[in-house]
């Protein structure tokens, strides 16, 4: 998750983009692994091992885009950076080979070309802007929850540089 002034600037952007799209809010997060059985026990103890283990940092936004996945319709993405690849493998090492770090600004389907236009007006403001992650959260979300009660039930601090 990003430092909250990053994470208030994001939060905000989502909110516009919400506002101009009529699509839903959600808080704006770096997914480093999806939807999982695991006991939240479990997840917690791997999450504060990951976050002992991997201080907090800054990356910078390689570009905006989208696609037509619901989840990925509007985002800013990431390289994936010594850190990001770091917390991947302690998190989700199944997943690492697919892992392409991204913050969704949009969910949902829109019309294209405003999309398109919208993604060219963010893409303008964000790409080379440097955003601070500095811990990682625990959020009961997925495709079978609504996403206005995704909420964040377990967090801990990436350690300090």
């Amino acid at each position: 998750m990003a430092e909250p002034a990053d994470e208030a600037m994001l939060t905000e952007l989502v909110g516009e983009l919400s506002g101009r799209f009529g699509t839903p809010l959600f808080a704006p997060h770096l997914t480093l692994q999806g939807d999982t059985e695991a006991p939240l026990a479990e997840l917690e103890r791997a999450v504060a091992a990951a976050a002992e283990a991997v201080p907090a940092f800054t990356t910078s936004i390689t570009v905006v885009e989208g696609s037509e996945a619901f989840f990925r319709s509007f985002y800013a993405r990431f390289a994936v950076s010594p850190a990001l690849a770091a917390l991947k493998r302690a998190l989700d090492p199944a997943g690492f080979d697919s892992f392409m770090p991204h913050v969704s600004l949009l969910y949902g389907s829109v019309e294209p070309v405003a999309k398109a236009a919208a993604i060219a007006e963010v893409n303008a403001r964000l790409a080379g802007r440097r955003i601070r992650f500095d811990r990682i959260g625990v959020v009961t979300s997925g495709q079978d929850i609504p996403i206005a009660e995704w909420r964040v039930v377990a967090s801990a601090a990436l350690r300090s540089a």
